[in-house]
Order: structure tokens, then C-alpha cells, then sequence
């Protein structure tokens, strides 16, 4: 690895784990006023207007990896790689700062709100930590290979089993949701009774199968590239 991707790779580290403070400050200001009593499912009714705010934050924040990825990247191949490479840094560390700061998690297996778009993720915490070890594992070998193009089988992999990985974080709260209305009433039935029932919702069961299946359908995409020749 040269020295010009060693120089990046330290500025991208640097700004990841920062960005991680600065996200784990912020869900510890909003654990103390709305749950004072230490966060906990079910979780607490929030007003609509701190709800959108909380998902366009979350918009933001994308739009913060994204920009680092294009800037830091010549190719295509390499902005996705060096996007891959923030998000996971920013990922691991928000979690390593809400334990150093407040105790939290509490262990690998404590249940989180992970994402909010399209539809609430949970999981426990070692899920996405395993994904952003992926996600680095692909990012490095995309920037180290002196062809950065990744093979269309290789996209589709990674996009399949991104797919899979996605469900299996909203498929708990998606079944809990879907026991207690229909897809018509979602639509049709006052907002503040949609609201009501969203919030008696407490994790119950990972699909820690799905999870496994989509985890190894994108480790298959990314031996794919590494054994590619171009």
C-alpha cells in the first residue's frame, strides 16, 4: 500500500472516529430527555416533527459518507470503497464512544435501533459491527488492486446479499407491525393509531439466518473480486 492511500486512509480514520463522537453525543442527549430513566423498548412516543427531524439527520449523515467517498476516490470503484471505509470506521466507533461515555451497549447482543428508512431496523449491536468488518475487508481490497472494476457478478453479490441484510433487520419489526394491521390499514387508519401501535413494539427474535445467508452471499461477491484478474 503506498504511501498517498496510507495518508488517506489515516484523514478518513480521523474524520470517521470524530464523526462518531459527535453521533454518539447526539443519541446521548436525545437517551437523557427521552428516556431518562435509561433507554429501554418499548420505545417512548416522540413527537412527529423530532421524528423527522431525527430521519432527515439520518439522510445527512449519508450525505456526509458520500461526500467523503467522492472526494477522497479518481474512480468510481475507489469513491465506493472509500465510502464503505468511512461508514464502517463512523459505525464502529459511535458504538466504542456510547460505551466509553455511558456503559451502553452492555454486551454484543443488546437489541438497537439501527435505521429508521424506509421502515425501522433492529438488531443487536454485534450485527452491524460485523458488517462494517466487511465493509472495511471490501473497501481495502477495492483501493489496493491496481484494477479497481468490480465484476458484474461481483455487484450483483453485493447488492443481493445487501438486499437480504436489509430484511433481515426490518423483518422483526415488520412482522410485529403486520400482526397488528393490515397493509391497507397502515394507509387508511388515523396517523396517531399507526403511531400508537408502532410504539408498543419490543424485539422479540434476529433472523439471525437471513443475516448469515446475506453476510455470505457478499463475502462471496467480494471472493469474486479478489480472485478476478483485471
Amino acid at each position: 500500500m503506498d504511501k498517498s492511500i496510507i495518508r488517506i486512509l489515516g484523514i478518513i480514520s480521523l474524520f470517521a472516529i470524530a464523526m462518531g463522537l459527535l453521533e454518539s453525543a447526539v443519541v446521548i442527549y436525545l437517551r437523557d430527555i427521552l428516556y431518562p430513566g435509561g433507554f429501554e423498548f418499548p420505545l417512548n412516543p416522540v413527537r412527529p416533527d423530532l421524528v423527522w427531524t431525527e430521519i432527515l439527520r439520518e439522510l445527512a449523515t449519508l450525505v456526509m459518507l458520500l461526500t467523503i467517498g467522492i472526494l477522497a476516490g479518481k474512480t468510481a470503484p475507489e469513491k465506493f470503497a472509500w465510502f464503505l471505509y468511512t461508514f464502517a470506521i463512523w459505525d464502529i466507533f459511535y458504538y466504542v464512544f456510547l460505551w466509553a461515555l455511558i456503559g451502553w451497549p452492555e454486551s454484543f447482543m443488546t437489541w438497537d435501533v439501527l435505521f429508521l428508512l424506509p421502515v425501522t431496523w433492529t438488531g443487536p449491536v454485534i450485527s452491524p459491527l460485523i458488517i462494517a468488518s466487511t465493509m472495511i475487508l471490501l473497501a481495502l481490497l477495492i483501493v489496493r488492486k491496481e484494477s479497481g472494476r468490480i465484476p458484474k457478478l461481483s455487484w450483483i453479490l453485493l447488492i443481493s446479499g445487501s438486499l437480504i441484510l436489509i430484511t433481515a433487520f426490518t423483518w422483526d419489526y415488520s412482522g410485529f407491525v403486520l400482526e397488528k394491521m393490515s397493509f391497507r390499514d397502515i394507509w387508511t387508519l388515523p396517523g396517531s393509531q399507526v403511531h400508537a401501535m408502532v410504539h408498543e413494539y419490543i424485539p422479540r427474535k434476529f433472523n439471525w439466518l437471513l443475516f448469515s445467508l446475506g453476510e455470505l452471499v457478499i463475502l462471496s461477491g467480494i471472493y469474486v473480486y479478489w480472485k478476478n484478474p483485471s
